[in-house]
């Protein structure tokens, strides 16, 4: 799987861009806030219809104008693919692939895989579970087209529930309600946290090995699920958190609270790891990704690196950049430091000044 060419037009700081990329490693240089994450954006937008930094549309769209258009070219299994998306202020973006109009985003999920890494990824083992969550999420949501549908409405559920709990002291009358809520969200939340229960296993039997070479043998690393209900226990957890729930006005109970745990040699270093530990386990939790998406999709998805290699110490930055083999690869820098150009193969450059790319 490769992105054959990318089109933009009013996206962020660029007017009107067509850039054609390589098949093997591409590199974006350029001073900072210029627009090389941009391109990585629009292209994650193509792969999972929204932004890594979750802009809305109109934030996205150049200002002065009221819509942006991105076109993509893909090659997967022998066909050239094309996916157009139309952001507009306002409305919902409009979604074509090979000029046919789709009427669910949901139904692009799958056609382009990425897998992203930013400097905010090293920092996902030390920061809230929110972000690990949606570290497990946005993965699933490319893999499984039925995660993503039971994770919508599971989320439209919470949602509801919890405006009906905000509601109940002006109308406490509808407290009778909340068991039908309840009842689709045991529904739709059993079966998020079974394909997260598969996943994390999927992820623990690769990281495992990644992780023992990157620390040379010294860590061995296992990752946790971290339920916020068992399954069997989801139903009657709900009903005798409905007096806490009514009086925070939220829900507490469900897989919209789950976590990941990472041991190291017997130590959670979420809370007790040192950075250079946290940061090792991030970066073999990147890789892994990677090898989990090759074994899903029997193909290698497109792998956009923002300017991660800065944040990385040399031995990092050589295995990492060893790990990538075959697969097509998007970076951005700020310079083409001496251990990219001595140590890895740079198959395109592309040097970003203010929304202009100049090829060489």
């Amino acid at each position: 799987m490769i992105i054959k060419s990318l089109e933009l037009q009013n996206f962020r700081n660029y007017n009107t861009l067509q850039l054609d990329f390589d098949n093997g490693t591409n590199i974006f240089y350029g001073d900072n806030a210029q627009g090389k994450t941009n391109i990585l954006e629009a292209i994650f937008m193509t792969a999972t219809t929204k932004s890594h930094k979750g802009s809305k549309d109109q934030d996205i769209i150049q200002f002065g104008h009221e819509e942006a258009h991105i076109r993509s070219y893909l090659f997967k299994e022998e066909i050239t693919r094309q996916i157009d998306m139309h952001l507009r202020k306002g409305k919902t973006k409009g979604i074509a692939i090979d000029s046919q109009r789709i009427k669910k985003a949901a139904d692009l999920m799958g056609l382009l895989n990425v897998v992203f890494f930013s400097p905010e990824d090293l920092s996902i083992i030390k920061n809230g579970p929110a972000e690990r969550r949606r570290f497990i999420d946005m993965e699933l949501c490319q893999l499984d087209s039925f995660y993503l549908y039971n994770l919508n409405h599971y989320n439209k559920i919470v949602n509801q529930r919890n405006k009906l709990l905000k509601d109940l002291s002006m109308k406490p009358g509808l407290k009778e309600t909340l068991s039908i809520w309840d009842s689709q969200l045991v529904s739709f939340g059993a079966k998020v946290i079974e394909r997260r229960e598969i996943f994390i296993s999927q992820l623990c039997d690769i990281i495992s090995e990644l992780h023992a070479k990157l620390s040379g043998g010294k860590e061995k690393i296992r990752i946790l699920y971290e339920k916020n209900v068992e399954i069997d226990d989801f139903e009657e957890r709900l009903k005798k958190s409905q007096e806490k729930d009514m009086i925070l006005k939220q829900s507490t109970v469900g897989p919209h609270r789950d976590d990941i745990i990472f041991i190291v040699n017997d130590i959670d270093i979420r809370r007790f790891g040192s950075q250079g530990q946290q940061r090792t386990a991030a970066l073999s939790l990147k890789l892994s990704e990677i090898e989990l998406v090759k074994k899903s999709i029997k193909d290698t998805p497109v792998l956009l690196l923002d300017d991660v290699l800065s944040e990385l110490d040399s031995n990092r930055q050589n295995y990492l950049l060893n790990s990538i083999g075959a697969i097509q690869t998007i970076i951005t820098c700020t310079g083409l430091d001496e251990f990219v150009k001595n140590r890895f193969e740079i198959n395109k450059v592309f040097k970003v000044v203010n929304g202009m790319i100049d090829i060489s």
